[in-house]
């Protein structure tokens, strides 16, 4: 029989809910008088019980607010340093990106994987696949000739105009008119890139940036500037100010402001409000990618860079990809003043889409199932983030840093000693495990010491193994110190 006081063994029960993921970093926890309530104990029980986890670390005591769950410090990493504000801003061509990239993702494909760390998406039970399942049979009921009829060329009207609508939560104003459907986010990258540039021009994006993005620039024949980008604050506004001040003219800028790929980072508004202002200052198009912002923390909509836009000058881009159904590949491009090249540019491109996954989306999303839908998505990806970054702190050798994002599907991590994610990489395959190798993310080999690590799938006991394997795998490779 446990002879500890009882305040104990109450606190230890909560830690246990915690370590599990019951109770999330940043949940309220319960007050003294619902602990007392809850299990029958006196007050100064509770009060012992709240002062022992917070002695031990996983509480943080907010004044006027309450006890609120947090990671001891035991379990914590150090956060990512913070980009050189002098790092060289080169042009380079990504001749052969396009390549090493195509390289890890065949490996990944041909091998057999028992884990896999690398995609940025989540499992399919964190989807509503009922709910629109249902929708898309009631939208086939009602429009009997929908699979023989010709779609709008720029998408259903109902899905466009429950776009416009939610995109006011965002500061976006909208008519449907001013969206156009497409093939996921990727094609509306394809689409904003081919309306504002030629082959042989220069691009800015962040650094490191979404592989995706650096594929799509080398297969239109674009060269880049990779801006310096913080794990905290996205990519640096007076770094950008200094491209567009020194290099040959810079066409266009490609910016995920919210939840960064792969940092995590969240632009603060007014670095995103100052951003805008100098693009249309030097007359450079903003590209802005929004595939992330309903996966942050809390229940506010995230603002866009689209909206302080005044003169047409930003490009918006999003989908559904990663918030709510992956099977529907469905985005959409507000491109403002380069809307109708945009709309001739996807006709010649791809056409329209099918109408009936669109009509399935409007559908849901008109409703506040969808609202319900998103706020258990966050919940469920910060449950596992907590857990993952717990198991990387606990299991990755001494000196390991992550970002600890606001939200979102992966976590950034850096090995310690300078450890290369490419022989992590050949390591981890070879035992049925796939990471995402910092070198991915960039034409340079500035990144090949970071891995990203996926958190989308529920924890449990193989994801636990694998970060295991994974940890013992890094304190395996040799070190390379920093010249």
């Amino acid at each position: 029989m446990d002879q500890a006081p009882l305040y104990r063994r109450l606190a230890r029960q909560y830690a246990e809910a915690i370590e599990a993921g019951t109770l999330a970093r940043g949940d309220r926890f319960p007050s003294v008088r619902a602990l007392m309530a809850r299990h029958s104990v006196s007050l100064s029980t509770a009060l012992q019980a709240c002062r022992q986890l917070e002695s031990d670390g996983w509480l943080e005591a907010r004044p006027r607010s309450g006890n609120f769950v947090r990671l001891p410090k035991r379990l914590a990493t150090q956060a990512l340093d913070e980009p050189l504000p002098g790092q060289a801003l080169d042009p380079a061509q990504y001749v052969g990106i396009h390549r090493r990239v195509s390289e890890f993702i065949a490996r990944g494909r041909m091998s057999p994987i028992k884990i896999n760390f690398s995609g940025a998406r989540c499992a399919p039970e964190h989807y509503p696949g009922a709910a629109l399942k249902n929708a898309a049979t009631r939208a086939l009921r009602q429009h009997p000739d929908l699979l023989v009829s010709v779609a709008p060329h720029n998408g259903a009207a109902a899905f466009r105009s429950v776009l416009a609508r939610r995109a006011l939560a965002n500061g976006i104003r909208l008519a449907p008119e001013d969206i156009l459907v497409t093939l996921g986010c990727i094609e509306a990258l394809n689409l904003a890139l081919r309306a504002v540039t030629q082959p042989g021009d220069i691009v800015a994006v962040e650094s490191p940036t979404f592989y995706g993005l650096l594929q799509v620039l080398e297969t239109l024949g674009l060269r880049a500037i990779e801006i310096p980008t913080s794990p905290q604050t996205g990519i640096s506004v007076e770094a950008c100010e200094l491209a567009f001040r020194t290099q040959e003219a810079i066409k266009a800028l490609v910016v995920v402001p919210q939840l960064q790929n792969p940092l995590g980072s969240i632009m603060p508004d007014a670095h995103m409000q100052r951003l805008v202002e100098l693009c249309a200052q030097h007359g450079v198009p903003l590209i802005e990618d929004d595939t992330y912002s309903a996966l942050a923390n809390g229940d506010v909509p995230r603002r866009t860079l689209k909206s302080w836009d005044r003169a047409g000058g930003v490009i918006h881009c999003a989908s559904l990809h990663k918030i709510l159904a992956p099977g529907l590949r469905l985005g959409w491009i507000a491109a403002g003043r380069w809307q109708a090249r945009v709309e001739m540019l996807k006709y010649a491109q791809s056409r329209h889409n099918e109408a009936l996954p669109q009509l399935a989306a409007a559908e849901f999303m008109a409703s506040s199932a969808y609202d319900r839908h998103l706020r258990r998505l966050r919940a469920n990806l910060r449950g596992q983030r907590e857990r993952t970054a717990e198991a990387i702190a606990a299991y990755f050798p001494s000196g390991t840093r992550m970002n600890h994002p606001d939200g979102g599907l992966a976590l950034w991590v850096e090995l310690p000693e300078r450890r290369s994610s490419r022989l992590l990489f050949d390591a981890a395959l070879a035992e049925g495990i796939l990471i995402a190798p910092g070198m991915m993310f960039s034409n340079s080999n500035r990144y090949d010491h970071f891995i990203r690590i996926s958190c989308g799938w529920p924890y449990a006991a193989e994801i636990d193994a694998g970060l295991r394997r994974l940890g013992k795998l890094v304190a395996e490779l040799s070190p390379e110190h920093p010249r």
